[in-house]
């Protein structure tokens, strides 16, 4: 198959000698903690919580047993509760020389949080994962990918390398860090830190193509683990091409099921097979962007009155150097 894709010029970006594109398959060992944070009741309901524990006590064994065939490493993003509750599965993912990584607490709903709030997740997450695994994160994913205009200044206050939340490039980048609860991008409001962005996208997480529980999420479609593997191929493919990098966002209570896990290990075979393809950890790709790319990016802001007729004002993301050392 030959695909000529164009690359992303936003964000460009060379990788190590050797390789022309990079790849990572990502987990979020979500477990029980997401249902629970969209409603607590859902702890009343013994059928769904099976359904979550699913992913930690069967689906995680079996994906490190494929990683391990495969002889790569993953990205396991792991909330506090999770790990509270089943350490012996994050030690085990530990042991196997993977990345854990910071997913909050409970799984919480971020939209719109204040940034107290916010920071009481991050401490609690990260005294849970070194507390089960003695393990200090360098990488974040907001629960649901919804960050807020103040995460990065947290997530660099606590010495965080990366998030992977938004969907705004094919390539990582890094980020300009605003002023805590700046809704500007003016020179005054960015400090001088900045953190990695590996972007996301709905097309690459399973939760689209195969989700679904009664009164809980999804469309009651799910899709045929060949279809989804053509479609994963055609977009790795394409990242490929245009030397760019392909993450996959998987659950384990979903893509740790038998055919699921199936076509997730050909994917992963099609991906490495893939000439000058970069297999590796969001960790290692993140510490690669911050070594090699110079230019920093701050993110458009849209303000709206909040009364009508009155408009709109947009701030345009904006393209900064780093101070010279």
């Amino acid at each position: 198959m030959t695909t000529n894709a164009f690359p992303d010029e936003a964000h460009s970006i060379t990788w190590p000698e050797g390789f022309r594109a990079a790849a990572s398959f990502t987990f979020d060992v979500d477990a029980e903690s997401c249902t629970i944070a969209h409603d607590p009741t859902s702890t009343r309901r013994m059928s769904l919580m099976s359904h979550q524990s699913y992913g930690p006590r069967v689906a995680v064994p079996r994906l490190l047993k494929i990683l391990e065939r495969q002889e790569i490493q993953g990205t396991f993003f792991i909330p506090g509760f999770t790990a509270e509750s089943y350490p012996d599965v994050v030690r085990r993912i530990v042991d196997g020389g993977h990345e854990v990584a910071h997913h909050g607490y409970l799984h919480e709903p971020m939209q719109g949080i204040d940034a107290a709030t916010e920071a009481n997740y991050l401490d609690r997450g990260l005294e849970a994962l070194a507390k089960v695994a003695g393990v200090r994160p360098v990488g974040y994913r907001a629960p649901w990918w919804e960050l807020n205009w103040h995460s990065p200044a947290l997530l660099a206050d606590r010495g965080f390398l990366y998030d992977s939340s938004l969907l705004d490039g094919d390539a990582p980048y890094r980020m300009a860090v605003a002023s805590r609860d700046s809704r500007d991008v003016d020179s005054g409001d960015i400090d001088s830190r900045d953190i990695v962005e590996i972007p996301v996208d709905w097309a690459l997480d399973d939760w689209e193509q195969y989700a679904f529980y009664p009164g809980v999420t999804g469309s009651g479609v799910i899709e045929s683990p060949a279809k989804v593997l053509e479609m994963w191929t055609l977009e790795a493919a394409a990242h490929h091409s245009q030397r760019s990098c392909f993450v996959l966002t998987n659950h384990p209570f979903i893509s740790g099921r038998p055919s699921k896990a199936v076509a997730l290990e050909q994917l992963i075979e099609r991906v490495k097979a893939m000439d000058g393809m970069w297999v590796t950890t969001l960790e290692r790709i993140a510490e690669h962007t911050k070594a090699t790319v110079n230019e920093i990016h701050s993110h458009a802001r849209i303000e709206v009155p909040s009364y009508p007729g009155a408009g709109a004002s947009f701030k345009p993301a904006r393209v900064l150097q780093p101070a010279p050392n």
